[in-house]
C-alpha cells in the first residue's frame, strides 16, 4: 500500500511540478537524480514533520493562493541561487474543457516582454550601435510623420526606455481599442499604432515627468529594427532564447499561439474584450499589436529562468546590468518604486530589494522579480485579469511571499 501511494504521489508531483529539482542543462544522470529526489519528496510528504521540501511547500502555497483569488489557474516558476529550477501549476488551463494547468503551459506575459527588447537595446548600447543620449530624431527624423510626434525634437533614447518621453499610451486610446476589436485579423504596423497619438498634446515636456506607455517601446522597436536590419523577434531568439534554451517563450504574432491556454478577462476589460478572450484556440483580437510593448507568451518557469539570467548578468554583461538599474527614475508603480532601462526597481519589499517587471494582457496577469539579497528569481502567472476575490493577495504580494519561503 505504501509503495502504491508513493507511486501515485510521484506521478502527481511530476505532472504538477515538472522537473522541479532539475537544473538548466539536465542530462540522463540529472534525470535519474531527479527521480531519486522526487521519490524522497514523496516519502517525506507522508510525514507532516518532514514535509519541508521547496516544491511541496510552494505547491501548497500556490494552491491556497490560487483558490483565494478566484483565478482558474496559476503557474509559478522559481530559480534558486544555486540554479535549481522549480516549476509548478495549480487549477485549470481551460474552464470549459476542465483541463488542468501544467508548468509547461503558456500564458500571455504582457509587459514583462519589454525585458527581452530592453536587453537587446542594452547590447546595442554596449556595441556602440545605439546611443542612450541621442535624440530620437537621429534615427527617425526622416519619417514623414515624425514632426507630428508629441515632444518629437526633445525625446532621447533614454527617455523612451524610462517612460519619461511624454508619449501617451496608444493602446488605451478608445479609437484604437474600437478599431482593434473591429478588425480582429489585422496585423498592425508600428506606424499605424503611433498614428493614434500624432498631434496630441503631451502631458509634460520630454524628461520632465513619468508616464508608463507602450508607445515608448514601440518607438524604440522601430529604432532598433532600423539599426539591426532584422526583425526584433529574430534578435531576441538569436541573442537570448536559443542560447539560454528558453523553449517555453513564444512570440505572439498571430491570433493562434501554439501552447497558449485560454484567459478570462472578467467584466469591464480596458480593451473592451469579452470574458473569454479565446474561442476554439483563437484569440478574439490579434495580440500581434503588442510587439515590443510586450509581445510574448511564456511559462512561468522559463520566465523565472530568464529573469535569473538577466539580473545575474548572464544574459547581458555586468556593465549593462548595472546601467539598467542605475538609470532608474521615480515611477508611479508603488511606494519607492523606480523604473530603469526596462526594469522596475523596488528598493523595499517584504523579501528585500527586487528588480523585475509586471505584465498585463486581457485575460492574464504576470509578475517577475529577482531578489539580489537571496539570489532568487520568481515568476507568477494567472489566466485571469478579472477582479480578484476581495481580501485576496495581489500576484505581486504572493510573489513576495514565495521569495520569503525559499530565501
Amino acid at each position: 500500500m505504501q509503495n502504491q501511494m508513493s507511486q501515485l504521489m510521484l506521478r502527481r508531483l511530476t505532472r504538477r511540478c515538472g522537473v522541479t529539482e532539475a537544473r538548466r542543462n539536465v542530462g540522463v544522470a540529472g534525470l535519474a537524480a531527479f527521480v531519486v529526489t522526487a521519490f524522497v519528496v514523496v516519502l517525506a510528504a507522508q510525514s507532516p514533520a518532514q514535509d519541508t521540501t521547496p516544491a511541496v511547500r510552494l505547491q501548497a502555497a500556490l494552491d491556497e493562493w490560487r483558490v483565494s483569488t478566484g483565478a482558474p489557474g496559476a503557474s509559478l516558476g522559481v530559480v534558486l541561487k544555486d540554479g535549481t529550477v522549480l516549476g509548478l501549476a495549480s487549477g485549470l488551463a481551460d474552464r470549459t474543457a476542465k483541463r488542468a494547468l501544467t508548468p509547461d503551459d503558456l500564458l500571455m506575459a504582457g509587459s514583462t516582454g519589454k525585458t527581452f527588447f530592453a536587453a537587446v537595446a542594452l547590447q546595442l548600447l554596449e556595441a556602440g550601435t545605439l546611443d542612450l543620449n541621442a535624440p530620437i530624431s537621429t534615427y527617425l527624423g526622416g519619417k514623414p510623420w515624425f514632426s507630428r510626434l508629441p515632444n518629437a525634437k526633445d525625446i532621447t533614447v533614454r527617455m523612451l526606455m524610462t517612460h519619461t518621453s511624454g508619449l501617451v499610451r496608444y493602446e488605451m486610446n478608445p479609437t484604437f481599442t474600437a478599431d482593434l476589436r473591429a478588425n480582429p485579423d489585422k496585423s498592425w504596423t508600428p506606424e499605424e499604432e503611433i498614428a493614434y497619438l500624432l498631434d496630441a498634446t503631451p502631458p509634460f515636456a520630454a524628461g520632465r515627468g513619468w508616464d508608463y506607455s507602450d508607445t515608448n517601446y514601440i518607438v524604440l522597436g522601430l529604432i532598433m529594427e532600423g539599426l539591426t536590419g532584422t526583425k526584433l523577434y529574430d534578435e531576441v531568439q538569436r541573442r537570448f532564447l536559443t542560447p539560454l534554451r528558453l523553449t517555453r517563450v513564444a512570440p505572439t504574432t498571430s491570433r493562434r499561439v501554439p501552447g497558449l491556454v485560454p484567459g478570462y478577462a472578467g467584466p469591464r476589460d480596458p480593451l473592451g474584450l469579452p470574458d473569454e478572450v479565446m474561442a476554439n484556440g483563437v484569440f478574439v483580437i490579434n495580440p500581434q499589436f503588442e510587439w515590443t510593448g510586450g509581445g510574448f507568451a511564456t511559462s512561468a518557469r522559463d520566465l523565472a529562468r530568464w529573469g535569473h539570467a538577466l539580473y545575474t548578468a548572464k544574459a547581458i554583461s555586468p556593465k549593462m546590468r548595472d546601467l539598467m538599474l542605475a538609470e532608474a527614475v521615480p515611477a508611479q508603480l508603488g511606494p519607492g518604486s523606480k523604473y530603469g532601462l526596462g526594469v522596475i526597481v523596488r528598493p523595499t519589499t517584504p523579501a528585500g530589494p527586487a528588480w523585475g517587471h509586471s505584465g498585463f494582457f486581457p485575460g492574464y496577469q504576470t509578475e517577475l522579480a529577482y531578489f539580489p539579497d537571496s539570489g532568487v528569481a520568481v515568476a507568477v502567472q494567472i489566466n485571469s485579469s478579472a477582479p480578484r476575490t476581495p481580501g485576496s493577495r495581489a500576484p505581486l504580494r504572493f510573489l513576495y511571499d514565495v521569495a520569503t519561503i525559499v530565501r
